[in-house]
């Protein structure tokens, strides 16, 4: 398998990559030998691909020596077009969802591997909880990857998952996390405390293709507005999400429920 591997490398097509993938985790960028250092190689062997890499677009240098990414990247994912109809037709339901529940929601969706933010709808208030569209977040302990796999059939499940654990650290997955799947998908939503930060509860409800599989997780990280009397509570809050995710469902197709 190794050797099968080895056959089809492409060495000047891996260096961009490594770049690339090292540099999207990096804020205010890296000199030409940090980049070397980093990435366990020779700062001569990088000169010409940083160069290309500048001149395409790709990345840009600031302060004088140091390389940073730009957004072209995230561009090119924007205009895949799938997910921006996907967008598309989301946000003014989105938007609608924000001003009725007076909390932001976001939407993500699994794409080789990563759960994504494609979308995401700030609260009209001052105040809110939101994540960055383009963001990653895990499929284990959010509202949003449960629910991704939730509305899957079990082979599926497992297919995100290993794709998924090829590209982060993961926990070992037990029984009782796929019993927890089966009650979500019975149910229809998730609700859970954030994972993340203390005080907000993840609600979070699938966008279904005709055939039942969730294409998409339409969340909202609901805070309690002590100030704020006209705002719905979590369980008013949690049928406007449903709401929603029913009536963008009916645009792929579907009534909303599982498949059978």
């Amino acid at each position: 398998m190794e050797q099968e591997e080895d056959r089809y490398r492409a060495p000047a097509l891996d260096k961009g990559l490594d770049i690339l993938e090292l540099l999207a985790g990096i804020d205010g960028g890296l000199t030409q030998a940090e980049i070397a250092k980093h990435l366990g190689r020779s700062p001569n062997e990088f000169y010409r691909m940083l160069d290309r890499l500048v001149r395409r677009g790709y990345v840009t240098r600031i302060d004088g020596d140091r390389y940073s990414l730009t957004l072209k990247l995230f561009g090119l994912a924007q205009s895949h077009a799938p997910v921006r109809r996907l967008v598309s037709f989301a946000t003014p339901f989105m938007r609608d969802l924000a001003e009725k529940t007076l909390q932001a929601n976001q939407l993500s969706v699994f794409d080789r591997g990563s759960v994504v933010v494609v979308a995401q709808q700030e609260a009209p208030s001052y105040w809110g909880i939101s994540i960055r569209v383009g963001s990653n977040i895990s499929l284990y302990d959010t509202g949003s990857g449960h629910v991704l796999l939730a509305f899957r059939p079990q082979e599926e499940r497992l297919m995100m998952i290993n794709e998924y654990s090829r590209s982060t650290e993961h926990p070992t997955v037990e029984k009782e996390f796929f019993d927890r799947l089966d009650q979500i998908s019975e149910r229809g939503y998730e609700m859970m405390p954030s994972l993340q930060t203390a005080g907000v509860y993840n609600l979070s409800a699938p966008i279904l293709s005709p055939d039942g599989r969730a294409i998409a997780a339409l969340t909202v990280p609901f805070i309690t507005l002590v100030n704020t009397p006209q705002a719905p509570d979590i369980t008013g809050t949690l049928e406007l999400l449903t709401w929603t995710a029913r009536q963008l469902s009916e645009l792929t197709g579907t009534d909303g429920k599982s498949a059978e």
